[in-house]
This record gives structure tokens, C-alpha cells and sequence, in this order.
């Protein structure tokens, strides 16, 4: 589902300010950014994640709770997942998805929080390139043409942003 400009998502109650700016919160923030990595040949880049086993993606993360730029995020998310940056456009894809959080997964949240809002960034290579994936959260890399990319990644929102692309 397609929300053109969302509301901000329910945060946390109870989250404590600490010193130097920095927000202390038990709990993930809400909000998260997706980016897809691609080729001018078409070929988009998938990760497979070390939890849940078989789990296909593109780049995401939660916002941290003292970010208030997606577009830093997913910058931030993009550098620490595959090593890219330098060099590298993120654009925005000017699409935010708001959906569900499984119930697996709803422990990471405050308990009123049952949804999420994702921000979708695309960036575009003119060739493959080798990424350096973090071993504390994936266990392997693929390019793939588009179809197949889409076929494989877990996430519905994920499969729209690989389909909508350029």
C-alpha cells in the first residue's frame, strides 16, 4: 500500500533523551528505508540475510531514533550493508509504503506499534560491482535480472520497488 505523505507512525512512549543528543529507546524505530541497487543493464542486486534462513533482499534498515533524513538513512544503511557509497547517487523514488509488522518480528517494537513505514530509494550502477556484505547481517550477494531479483526477495514491497524501476 502506497500512502503519498504518511503521518509520522506511532513512536515509542517512555523513550529517554540521553546526553550528547542521542535518543535511548528499547525499541526499534518504526520507520525504515528500502534501496534498490541496480545495473543499467537491469541487473538488481539481492542479499540474503543470515536470520530468517532463506530471507532475499534488497538493502534496508530502521532509522535510528536520532535520524530525522531518510535519505542519511539509507545512505548510512547502503554503506554499512555493501561498502558501497562513494561515488554513489541514492535517489529517492518518492514512494513510502506503510504496512503491517509480522508478529515474529513485533517484540522489537513498542507494543502499540503494529506498523511500519518504509521510505524506497533506488540507486543505479553502470556496471556490477563487488559489494563488501556485513557478516552480522547477510551471508551472500546476487545480481540479478530484474524478474528473477523480484521473485526472490521476501518482501512485497520489495518486489514493487524492483518492478517499478526505471
Amino acid at each position: 500500500m502506497t500512502v503519498p505523505n504518511p503521518p509520522p507512525p506511532p513512536f515509542a512512549k517512555g523513550g529517554s533523551r540521553v546526553g550528547g543528543g542521542g535518543i535511548s529507546c528499547p525499541f526499534k524505530r518504526p520507520e525504515s528505508v528500502l534501496v534498490v541497487v541496480h545495473t543499467a543493464a537491469d541487473e538488481v542486486l539481492v542479499l540474503r540475510r543470515l536470520r530468517p534462513a532463506d530471507f532475499w533482499q534488497s538493502v534496508t534498515g530502521s532509522l535510528r531514533w536520532e535520524e530525522s533524513d531518510p535519505l542519511a538513512a539509507a545512505r548510512r544503511e547502503l554503506r554499512e550493508e555493501t561498502g558501497l557509497g562513494d561515488g554513489v547517487e541514492v535517489v529517492a523514488c518518492d514512494r513510502v509504503n506503510r504496512f503491517p509488522i509480522l508478529p515474529p518480528w513485533r517484540h522489537r517494537y513498542a507494543p502499540d506499534v503494529v506498523e511500519n513505514v518504509e521510505y524506497v530509494f533506488r540507486v543505479c550502477l553502470p556496471e556490477r560491482r563487488s559489494v563488501a556484505l556485513n557478516p552480522a547481517e547477510h551471508s551472500e550477494y546476487a545480481w540479478l535480472p530484474r524478474a528473477v531479483a523480484a521473485a526472490r526477495v521476501t518482501s512485497y514491497t520489495n518486489r514493487e520497488a524492483i518492478l517499478r524501476l526505471p
